[in-house]
């Protein structure tokens, strides 16, 4: 929260997203049929209930999916904002007037000439630095929204009548209200951050754990959602739709690209809600249209200091499910199997391993038709008949191919050791690629 001394702390008021805010007003309007409209301590209008270009709402949905860049409706004419074929906004124009509208793809306003509060704006100055709560100038009454002493919004109320005023108080109770509880669910992210970060001391831990009221004996896993290619979407906001605000759940973001949910468990079948949960995320989140996404989850942990452990867990999984899983879009830290010894080794051993085993030759120099042969002898466990008949070659071809091998290498892949030794060989070079990704 910015205070007046200027210390850079964050605005709770700048937690509660617009939308609740749009919802909140629009909601107390239905009850009392006032115009309502939040502004901040400048003037400028955050939402309100009676912008000029609400009837241009509703052609906003036909409009945005229409081949047409521009097009009529009623008093208004509507064009399309593209930024490399995408849709940005809306530039919505009102009639002869030459009011101009900015919307989101949803209708949503972003910005307006026409205000239907704008006589409002000249008297916002002087009321935020009266000593008074509330005032009345023309047909407008306006209210302060305090958060711990500091002014977050200012409510303007349109209308004289005489419950104004204990609507106008009534409103701010109600908007308080809904800053203290994402204050509190603020507090909890920031905590739930630093814990998955080991950020925190043992001590600390528990303090604000029991300060924030959550639970520290109960068991808990972590789950990441990995985003691809699409971080333009926001995963994070649905996922705590998903999991709900009343959820025991936490739902935060430590990065660009990962959504955390530590989740807390029952204490049986734990292993199978996990993985329900997990290919229900995929599942939701694909029907919101994102398809390009990874889940990985940890181990299970029972006590809050663990929780980090379990993060570490589900952070290796992603990485791991890259190299060896590929075609996997749910892993478990437990499944991994020799892939996760081989994550843990150093990139030097790891080429010293592998100048040992190909003496000197460049795995990438196998063609592809070795590559084939290898991969298909493995998936049908050193078979020979069976490989070669599913690789359509005869008997004496792939025993050539296996004699060819075995010269340029050392290694007769029919020898379960020497298999064994060429697989993880193969791994190890599958590792060593990833992390020369990242200049390891």
């Amino acid at each position: 929260m910015f205070h007046a001394d200027g210390s850079p702390q964050e605005r709770v008021g700048k937690m509660v997203s617009n939308q609740v805010l749009q919802n909140t007003i629009e909601g107390i309007k239905d009850i009392t049929r006032l115009e309502i409209c939040i502004m901040d301590a400048e003037g400028r209008e955050v939402v309100s209930t009676a912008p000029v270009f609400s009837d241009a709402v509703h052609a906003i949905p036909d409009f945005v999916v229409s081949p047409a860049d521009s097009q009529s409706a009623g008093p208004f004419q509507f064009f399309k904002v593209l930024e490399e074929q995408q849709l940005e906004y809306v530039l919505v124009i009102k009639g002869e007037s030459d009011e101009i509208c900015i919307m989101d793809a949803e209708g949503r306003e972003v910005v307006s000439t026409a205000p239907v509060f704008s006589d409002a704006v000249h008297a916002i100055p002087d009321f935020v630095v009266s000593p008074a709560d509330s005032q009345s100038a023309g047909p407008f009454q306006f209210f302060k929204v305090l958060e711990e002493q500091q002014l977050e919004y200012v409510l303007v109320i349109k209308g004289e009548s005489d419950n104004t005023l204990l609507v106008g108080r009534m409103a701010v109770f109600q908007l308080r209200g809904l800053m203290a509880a994402f204050k509190e669910r603020y507090d909890k992210d920031s905590f739930m951050k630093n814990l998955l970060l080991d950020n925190l001391l043992l001590v600390d831990i528990y303090s604000r754990a029991k300060k924030l009221r959550i639970v520290p004996d109960v068991w808990r896993v972590v789950i990441i959602i990995e985003n691809g290619s699409e971080r333009d979407r926001n995963v994070l906001e649905l996922m705590q739709e998903y999991v709900g605000v009343s959820s025991s759940d936490f739902v935060t973001a430590v990065d660009e690209s990962n959504v955390v949910i530590v989740k807390e468990l029952s204490d049986n079948s734990r292993e199978k809600e996990i993985e329900k949960t997990a290919h229900g995320i995929e599942d939701h989140l694909h029907k919101m249209g994102i398809t390009e996404i990874r889940v990985a989850y940890g181990t299970v942990v029972e006590e809050i200091k663990e929780v980090s452990r379990s993060f570490k867990e589900a952070k290796m999984a992603l990485d791991v499910s890259k190299i060896f899983f590929e075609e996997r879009t749910v892993i478990a830290y437990n499944e991994l199997g020799i892939g996760r010894l081989i994550y843990q080794l150093p990139i030097p051993l790891c080429k010293m391993f592998i100048r040992e085993i190909f003496k000197g030759k460049n795995p990438d120099d196998f063609d592809q038709e070795t590559l084939t042969t290898i991969n298909k002898f493995f998936e049908n466990s050193l078979n020979v008949s069976e490989t070669s008949r599913q690789l359509f070659i005869h008997r004496n071809t792939l025993v050539y191919r296996l004699d060819k091998l075995q010269k340029s290498t050392g290694l007769d892949l029919r020898v379960f050791e020497d298999a064994i030794t060429f697989k993880i060989a193969l791994m190890v070079v599958k590792y060593m690629k990833y992390m020369e990704q990242y200049d390891f």
